[in-house]
């Protein structure tokens, strides 16, 4: 941010869905809602009919203890739930079933890579609820649609709120975030965060001088950094001009990238908090927290540094690959199949596929590329068949259709020419068509690359580039003695 502008102060609320778990939160509901027609995943439980009494999930509770521990938090003693009271559509107990008295987990902290170095994001808690239904907006969005329906399939499935300190101080610093919490999901195996509305944001925003608003539901971390560029904005110039930002709630329209007022800002009283009667407390073993934490699979830092060791990575390489698992396991899987230039091979997936790969697509990776294509294509690179050109223009075949990389030479042509036979008759055609280039490198050594490239650009690149220049170099030792 601009030294001349307040400093932002940023604090995020995430909402992740425990989509690897089968059932709802309170019920035996499938929690696979997405795609089902609507109001038919549900029952009694999640509908809040009277008298149909919730069972807690007990696998939900030990993935939220997981999450707990990989993020460095402290795990409650007891596991209680608190109503949360408000009137909305898509709540039809007109309460919430979650945690605020003593949530699952307290404190914690997550690592960001930020300008001035390594940043820790504190966490504040984690708590389990419950999501509410889905409201649909017929023809339109909230402002424009005629009518609302609701669709309860999503009503009553498992939710982790995760609650940092407001540590962040720009939009960037809070996508890295978010990023690295994905990235520890994803590792965990607790969610699907390539899934719609898996993973949902609120977000509190002030500057310096003014209220805090916190906009709701952003729903990427494209539009996250958005809607927090704009909100900042918003903020700076009101108070430029004398106006106070009031503390409100917004929404943030991603059609025409603005935030809009919606209610003022609830406090805490206003929710009516009271422990759930229905719900009673009950004790978390500290076995259960040791078992979980002696199983946790290892983690995005410790994976990094593992690629260092054992790929000989930079470490700036292995972070990004293990921003996603997808990425880091693809890498690993190719590495299996090829012993080599790991560097080159994490470099090329990095910066030359994944160029050709949306963020949202790498979920289905495998299914459009193989690790045993980029084995192929590191192993063409070695042998000398291609040149680096020739593979980074490869990648988009690859990445977009699932191309073999040893079909995929021989279709555009890319298999490289070293042997010498195949390469004179296109050396003496560039002589004859090139004498004044001929005479400059009869008397300078440097103009021998020009006839290098002209011979390189006849063949489309395919001549070895070492080939071709020994043979350049022969034949004006030819010429030379010939003129002697």
């Amino acid at each position: 941010m601009p030294s001349d502008q307040p400093r932002a102060v940023i604090g995020l609320e995430v909402h992740v869905q425990l989509t690897s778990l089968k059932t709802k939160l309170f019920c035996n509901c499938s929690a696979d809602y997405r795609g089902a027609p609507p109001n038919t995943h549900v029952c009694p439980v999640c509908l809040g009919l009277p008298g149909a009494l919730p069972v807690v999930n007990e696998e939900a509770v030990r993935k939220a203890i997981q999450v707990c521990l990989a993020v460095n938090g402290r795990v409650a003693k007891l596991l209680r739930f608190d109503r949360k009271h408000y009137f909305y559509p898509d709540l039809p107990k007109n309460y919430q079933i979650t945690q605020y008295l003593e949530p699952i987990c307290t404190g914690g902290y997550i690592e960001i890579e930020s300008p001035s170095g390594t940043k820790r994001i504190r966490l504040r808690r984690i708590n389990i609820e419950e999501d509410p239904g889905r409201i649909v907006y017929p023809g339109g969005g909230p402002l424009t649609s005629p009518y609302v329906l609701v669709d309860y399939n999503r009503s009553g499935v498992a939710l982790l709120e995760i609650v940092t300190e407001p540590d962040m101080e720009s939009p960037e610093e809070a996508v890295a975030f978010l990023e690295k919490l994905r990235s520890i999901l994803e590792h965990l195996g607790v969610c699907d965060c390539g899934l719609e509305g898996a993973m949902r944001v609120d977000a509190n925003i002030s500057i310096e001088g003014g209220e805090r608003v916190e906009v709701k539901n952003i729903g990427s971390f494209h539009e996250v950094k958005r809607a927090l560029a704009y909100e900042i904005t918003r903020q700076h110039d009101l108070l430029l001009k004398g106006k106070p930002v009031r503390r409100e709630t917004r929404h943030w329209d991603p059609v025409r990238k603005v935030t809009l007022p919606a209610r003022v800002k609830e406090t805490e009283e206003d929710y009516r908090y009271m422990p759930d009667p229905n719900l009673p407390p009950v004790p978390i073993p500290s076995s259960l927290v040791e078992e979980l934490r002696e199983t946790l699979p290892e983690l995005p830092d410790a994976r990094a540094k593992r690629l260092v060791k054992e790929y000989g990575l930079r470490s700036q390489v292995a972070k990004v690959l293990v921003t996603r698992k997808v990425l880091a396991d693809f890498f690993e899987d190719a590495a299996r199949l090829y012993q080599g230039n790991y560097e080159r091979m994490a470099n090329y997936l990095v910066n030359d596929l994944l160029n050709w790969l949306k963020d949202d697509d790498l979920a289905g990776l495998y299914k459009r590329v193989k690790p045993e294509h980029l084995a192929k294509l590191m192993k063409l690179l070695d042998s000398g068949v291609i040149s680096i050109r020739q593979a980074k223009e490869m990648a988009e075949h690859i990445a977009k259709r699932g191309a073999d990389p040893e079909k995929l030479v021989d279709e555009l042509g890319f298999r490289r020419i070293a042997d010498p036979e195949k390469l004179r008759p296109v050396v003496e055609e560039v002589f004859r068509e090139n004498p004044k280039a001929v005479e400059d490198a009869l008397r300078n050594p440097k103009a021998v690359n020009f006839l290098v490239g002209m011979v390189m650009r006849k063949t489309r690149g395919r001549a070895d580039p070492a080939v071709a220049r020994r043979l350049v170099v022969e034949k004006l030792d030819e010429i030379r003695r010939s003129g002697a």
